[in-house]
């Protein structure tokens, strides 16, 4: 069974000084989030940027991805915090999506801290989003129980 799911954009005016908005449009949880390349490349002034829905996408996909391996592996979670930093930065190429650092630590009665870097590390392989980006762009996770 696949699941689609849609969102929008618009844009107005140049790229340096044009500005956009982004909208969820099958769940409706947010519209006209404000987006522009100052968000992108200085600071976001408080504005969204496409890195910053891509590191939501997966930080959030990496939770899924670990818990159900804890609990595959007799171990779920109690809690689980990622954050995913993506990093845009400009090369002689131009600009790009360099890499996404995870950071996860995790609440995980009974487990030892040598497994849950196993299962934090494999998570990050088993990952929709990773995989979507590996070979692209460098990936990282930082694990520790908490």
């Amino acid at each position: 069974m696949a699941a689609t799911r849609r969102a929008e954009a618009t844009w107005s005016g140049d790229l340096a000084s044009g500005s956009g908005f982004v909208s969820a449009v099958t769940s409706g949880v947010f519209s006209d989030l404000p987006v522009t390349w100052a968000a992108r490349t200085e600071s976001s002034d408080g504005k969204t940027s496409p890195e910053e829905l891509v590191a939501a996408a997966h930080a959030a996909c990496y939770c899924m991805a670990l818990s159900g391996a804890l609990g595959r592996a007799g171990s779920p979670p109690a809690k689980l915090e990622v954050s995913a930093e993506v990093t845009f930065e400009k090369t002689d190429g131009g600009w790009k999506v360099a890499s996404s650092a995870l950071t996860v630590r995790g609440d995980v009665p009974g487990m030892s801290e040598a497994d849950f870097l196993t299962a934090a590390e494999g998570a990050k392989d088993g990952c929709p989003i990773s995989g979507a980006l590996k070979g692209n762009v460098a990936l990282s996770v930082d694990a520790a129980l908490m």
